[in-house]
C-alpha cells in the first residue's frame, strides 16, 4: 500500500486552474463605460490575456509543498501502522505453523479459525487506511482549489485581464505566448505572498 501526493497535487491544480479561468470574469459589472479608468477596463497597449506555467506554480507554492509534506507524513504513518498490524499476524501464523504439530485437531481448528478472522479484520482495516488517506488527499484537494480559484480570479480582476491561461509541459493550452504576457513569477508570488498571510 503506496501513498503518493505530488499526482494527485498536479491534477487538481489542473482542475483547479482551468475552473478558475472561467471564474475569473464573473462578477465583473457589465455598465462599466469603455473609457472607465479602473483596472477591468482596456487601456492602451495592456494585455486582457495572459498565461502562466503551471509547472512552475505546483514546483514553486508553497502551500502545495507544504501539502505534500502533510500528506507524505500521513501516508507513511498510515502505512507504517498497517505493516505492523501485518507483521503481527505473520508472527501469529508462524507460530501456529511452529506448534500446529503438538497441537490437538480442535485446538488446530479454533487456532486457525481465530486467525482467519484476523486476516479478514486486517484486510478490512487496510481498506479503511486507504480510504482515510484518500479522504484525506480529496480534502487537501479541495482547499487547494479553492485557493487557487479565488486567487485566480482576484488577481485577474485586480490587473484588469478577462483571460488567463495555462500551460505545462506535455498538455499545453498556450503553445506560444510572446514574454510580456507571461505572469508566471507574479502569480507564484502572489500565491506565496498570501499564503505566508494564512499562516500567521
Amino acid at each position: 500500500m503506496k501513498f503518493t501526493a505530488s499526482v494527485v497535487t498536479k491534477s487538481i491544480l489542473a482542475l483547479g486552474i482551468a475552473a478558475s479561468v472561467v471564474a475569473c470574469n464573473q462578477d465583473k459589472p457589465a455598465d462599466k463605460p469603455a473609457a472607465s479608468s479602473t483596472p477591468a477596463a482596456s487601456t492602451a497597449g495592456k494585455p486582457e490575456i495572459v498565461f502562466f506555467n503551471q509547472d512552475s506554480v505546483v514546483s514553486q507554492y508553497n502551500y502545495i509543498k507544504d501539502m505534500d509534506k502533510r500528506l507524505e507524513a500521513k501516508g507513511k504513518a498510515a502505512q507504517s501502522d498497517v505493516g505492523s498490524r501485518q507483521q503481527a499476524i505473520q508472527r501469529e501464523v508462524a507460530e501456529y505453523q511452529k506448534n500446529a504439530p503438538t497441537m490437538s485437531a480442535d485446538q488446530r481448528q479454533q487456532t486457525e479459525q481465530r486467525l482467519q478472522r484476523k486476516g479478514q479484520e486486517f484486510q478490512q482495516y487496510q481498506q479503511n487506511a486507504a480510504a482515510a488517506v484518500q479522504n484525506d488527499q480529496m480534502n487537501e484537494q479541495t482547499k487547494l482549489y479553492d485557493k487557487l480559484t479565488d486567487f485566480t480570479k482576484n488577481y485577474a480582476k485586480e490587473h484588469g485581464y478577462k483571460l488567463i491561461l495555462t500551460f505545462k509541459k506535455g498538455d499545453p493550452t498556450v503553445m506560444y505566448g510572446d514574454p510580456s504576457l507571461d505572469i508566471t513569477a507574479d502569480v507564484v508570488k502572489g500565491l506565496n505572498d498570501a499564503y505566508a498571510k494564512d499562516k500567521k
